[in-house]
């Protein structure tokens, strides 16, 4: 039996899977637009119990991109916690927290930072019914 190496699907590939899937289409046609086997488009629909996720999104309290931004140009013009803080209208331990998270005042740099918080995100969770086998019985037999 050939062993395929495996595949990692963007987003955009994601969307498209469960476009399809919504449609209607079978795992055989949804996993013949990837040249792969029904089981790598199983593996992708059921880690939701075959519901779509909702979009990632971030926390409103997170700090964005842009802050992040701010807070690598005031180290590297030397100002000092308090006063990025004060700028960005957010709290001293927050600046430092997220500093001590993501590097040193000398090397933090926010793009690296800002990928590392979404790669940290605890989003999207397993589906419950994924998790729990008599759960997802019970709902398949009332559906």
């Amino acid at each position: 039996m050939k062993q395929w190496p495996r595949i990692y699907y963007t987003a955009t590939q994601k969307a498209l899977m469960w476009e399809r899937w919504k449609k209607g289409d079978s795992l055989q046609q949804i996993a013949q637009l990837f040249d792969r086997h029904h089981s790598a488009v199983q593996r992708i629909l059921a880690e939701s119990g075959g519901i779509r996720p909702p979009e990632r999104t971030r926390s409103k309290l997170a700090l964005t991109l842009s802050k992040r931004e701010a807070i690598s140009r005031g180290l590297a013009s030397g100002q000092s916690m308090r006063s990025i803080a004060t700028e960005l209208g957010r709290s001293p331990s927050t600046i430092s927290r997220e500093i001590g998270r993501y590097g040193d005042p000398k090397s933090y740099r926010a793009n690296q930072s800002d990928q590392a918080a979404w790669d940290r995100a605890h989003r999207p969770q397993i589906c419950k019914l994924v998790l729990n086998k008599t759960l997802a019985h019970l709902v398949a037999d009332k559906l």
